[in-house]
């Protein structure tokens, strides 16, 4: 009896055995079979404060600047000469602070561009004719510092690594800005006939006061109280672009925006013209003031000005170049803008090195 009972024993505790190795066994493989999905579906790991989405980023861009202003073809708001688009380039620092948004500080350089002579269309009777004959022109070299935050329109849920494949982006922000606009010196002074030495050298036109800025003006002139811009001002940028990911740690972006500025002088025009004898003996401010005489064509039509305050008889195209207050030189009322076309290649910092460290 005793040998049945130990045979008893043993075979209930080979049964035992075997349904817990059993069920060990299934438990195991549900486990396995749950791991797998969830590293079949990992997107990087989550965060309750979202550090994987921050990060910063530095930037290289080639952009291109295109002006709008009183030396465009048309009075059109949004008239603009592509011919005069000119390159830029800039630097720039990005912070990313979560799942949609971006604090970017930016440098640029670049140059603007406008010309009566190139872009005025002489046929039209109206505004094309106006503009030719006015003939004005100048370029201005820009230097602005920025700063502005971007939204992205697709929400990043993964970490820097794991970002979206491409997204499109809303910015805006503020920037601050040097310019200096510049006109290429004439042939000749006002006369038609006595020549300038510097023919063709680009001189700054704010120091000259073209419109009258550093003139004494009478009360009855019709830009009296005018003063001398600045040449550092504020703007607004703002735009949308969008960025596409390039690998773990590179993005490129294409966006354009525009910059809202608070002055009408990035041009030099903006106002009425003036007298030309309140520039005194400044040859140079008369000949950039006014420069119909140029135009070859308008010389038979050039009538003598005999109300200059300085005593001296100018000939002039009429309705250019003299006081009156349908003489027009710019449009006041309308400040200028320029956009900025932006290619930009960024690269990740800080993750890069952190993820190197600890592999």
């Amino acid at each position: 009896m005793s040998g049945i009972r130990k045979w008893l024993c043993f075979l209930t505790f080979a049964l035992l055995m075997s349904v817990a190795v059993d069920g060990y066994s299934q438990l195991n493989r549900k486990a396995i079979k749950k791991n797998n999905r969830r590293i079949g579906s990992y997107r990087g790991k989550k965060s309750h404060f979202g550090a994987d989405k921050v990060y910063n980023a530095i930037g290289f861009s080639l952009n291109a600047l295109n002006y709008y202003g009183d030396l465009a073809p048309t009075p059109n708001r949004i008239s603009t000469d592509i011919s005069f688009t000119r390159p830029a380039f800039g630097l720039s620092f990005s912070h990313r602070f979560g799942p949609r948004y971006t604090l970017t500080g930016s440098f640029a350089y670049g140059t603007l561009r406008g010309a009566d002579a190139e872009s005025a269309d002489r046929t039209d009777s109206t505004n094309g004719l106006f503009r030719s004959n006015r003939n004005l022109s100048f370029r201005n070299r820009i230097k602005e510092l920025s700063v502005v935050a971007s939204l992205d329109l697709w929400k990043n849920e993964s970490t820097y690594i794991s970002r979206v494949k491409w997204t499109p982006y809303l910015f805006a922000g503020i920037s601050v800005f040097h310019h200096n606009p510049q006109a290429q010196v004439p042939a000749t002074q006002v006369d038609n006939t006595t020549p300038f030495s510097n023919v063709g050298t680009w001189v700054d036109l704010q120091p000259l006061g073209t419109e009258g800025q550093h003139a004494t003006l009478r009360e009855s002139d019709i830009n009296y109280g005018i003063k001398p811009y600045k040449l550092i001002q504020p703007a607004i940028p703002m735009g949308a672009g969008i960025r596409f990911r390039v690998n773990e740690v590179m993005d490129f972006s294409a966006e354009l925006g525009f910059r809202y500025l608070f002055t009408d002088y990035i041009d030099d025009v903006s106002q009425n013209y003036v007298d030309l004898g309140v520039f005194g003996d400044n040859e140079l401010a008369k000949a950039l003031s006014y420069r119909s005489s140029e135009i070859a064509e308008n010389i038979p039509f050039l009538q003598p000005q005999q109300s200059a305050v300085d005593g001296k008889t100018y000939n002039l195209l009429p309705g250019y170049g003299a006081e009156h207050p349908d003489n027009l030189r710019g449009n006041k009322d309308d400040r200028d803008i320029f956009m900025v076309t932006t290619f930009r290649l960024t690269y990740i910092i800080g993750k890069t090195f952190h993820r190197a460290k600890f592999r």
